[in-house]
């Protein structure tokens, strides 16, 4: 049986309305594909798993995966690609940043199909470019928090209201570190993208009337606003300062430790958060705080695309595409806990209890599903910031010159002068 037989048949089984086919379903020649992925939320199990069965029913097709250190795809796959040494295709986060070295899936698949399911979110790997289907979405994410509602309830804290802003979160923040202790109040993981959302909610607009990248008022306010809470002690000086130049740092360890009752994360770190706090403390997705103009959050997420400089194109396509159908899309958002980018599934729901989530982590991602939204409303550059080729420029900026100015090393006007400089040179 040939493999055009077997997603024919699979199709006619299925319903073809309802699993919106993505690819012609042509057959695949024989190849071995590399697929680089890293494991710093536990998908590599999964994706390993989706890869076995493609290759049950493409039995020519060999997917190798090569396990990696998330920074070794933040920073050294597009040096992999320009040498010529980069995977087949690879799950990534910088999606319109890497768009040079992309396979155009648009030869092997149902364009309009594609255009149908991911239209929403398909321009974010085209940088700028007007057309083109360039990776299937594998996980839709928002910017949010944690709270550790054990730390709240234990310091006699309320958690502000929905609607609440950065000041009323670190005013109770603090009381909750003074009541019990704490070693800070919160924390947020070091990059410019974490904390892109906040200073939309002060302002801060990335772009002027001609889409370059600019740094404003609303910037600055709410970088003060960090630098304020860094040297007061209610951020700690492990994450932002203590990391050299635009290096990425996260806050797991110190929120899963019960250092902060704060942590300013997102939605793909929700099964993360289960698996490592356990049963130690109740915790909850909490309202993203809001500032004058609005609850500023950054959509986002990563997405499994092939590269150009791959000997197999279209085993490459063929597998992208098959993940991207509506059922075997379904399966992979529910098992991973993500936010599906699918249209359709994005109005049908998730049943992510049936797929194993705790009932944290279905409430959780519901949470911010409604921040995202809010956001498409509120900040709309923030849709138009992860679209950008060049955001890493102002994302790397912003992690490295107020991580100097926390130091000491920069005063706010010297870092602000540096984000501006590095925009004007590398950006626009």
């Amino acid at each position: 049986m040939t493999n055009t037989t077997i997603r024919a048949r699979r199709a006619v089984a299925l319903g073809t309305a309802s699993v919106l086919a993505l690819s012609f379903g042509t057959a695949v020649n024989a190849a071995d594909i590399a697929l680089m992925i890293s494991d710093v939320d536990g998908k590599a199990a999964i994706i390993q798993e989706f890869a076995e069965r493609y290759q049950a029913i493409n039995p020519d097709v060999t997917i190798k995966l090569n396990v990696v250190g998330y920074d070794v795809i933040r920073e050294q796959l597009s040096v992999q690609l320009e040498a010529g040494s980069g995977p087949d295709m690879a799950f990534v986060t910088n999606l319109g940043g890497l768009n040079p070295f992309y396979l155009d899936l648009t030869p092997y698949v149902d364009a309009a199909a594609w255009e149908a399911a991911y239209g929403a979110v398909l321009p974010w790997y085209r940088a700028g470019k007007p057309d083109g289907i360039f990776g299937f979405h594998t996980e839709m994410t928002v910017t949010g928090p944690y709270v550790n509602l054990t730390m709240f309830e234990e310091a006699g804290v309320d958690l502000p209201a929905p609607g609440a802003t950065w000041e009323d979160w670190a005013a109770a923040t603090q009381q909750v570190m003074d009541n019990v202790g704490s070693y800070a109040g919160m924390v947020m993981d070091r990059t410019g993208h974490r904390m892109a959302g906040p200073a939309m909610s002060y302002g801060a607009k990335y772009f002027d009337a001609d889409g370059k990248l600019i740094v404003d008022e609303g910037f600055r306010t709410f970088s003060q606003m960090m630098l304020d809470w860094h040297a007061s002690g209610l951020m700690p000086a492990d994450i932002w300062p203590a990391v050299s130049g635009s290096k990425y740092a996260n806050g797991n360890e110190m929120f899963f430790n019960q250092d902060v009752p704060f942590y300013m994360s997102g939605s793909w770190n929700a099964a993360n958060v289960l698996n490592n706090v356990g049963d130690k403390f109740d915790w909850a997705v909490a309202p993203v705080p809001c500032g004058p103009a609005g609850c500023g959050v950054m959509p986002g997420g990563t997405g499994l695309v092939g590269f150009a400089g791959t000997d197999a194109p279209e085993a490459v396509a063929g597998f992208i595409s098959w993940m991207a159908e509506k059922e075997q899309a379904r399966e992979w958002y529910a098992r991973t806990y993500a936010i599906p980018a699918h249209a359709e599934l994005q109005k049908e729901g998730l049943d992510y209890v049936a797929a194993g989530a705790d009932e944290r982590v279905a409430e959780g991602l519901n949470a911010f599903a409604k921040m995202a939204v809010a956001a498409a409303e509120q900040t709309p550059q923030a849709y138009a910031l992860q679209g950008s080729p060049v955001n890493f420029v102002i994302f790397n900026a912003t992690a490295q010159f107020l991580g100097e100015a926390m130091n000491g090393n920069l005063t706010l006007d010297e870092a602000m002068a540096k984000i501006e400089e590095e925009i004007a040179t590398k950006a626009n």
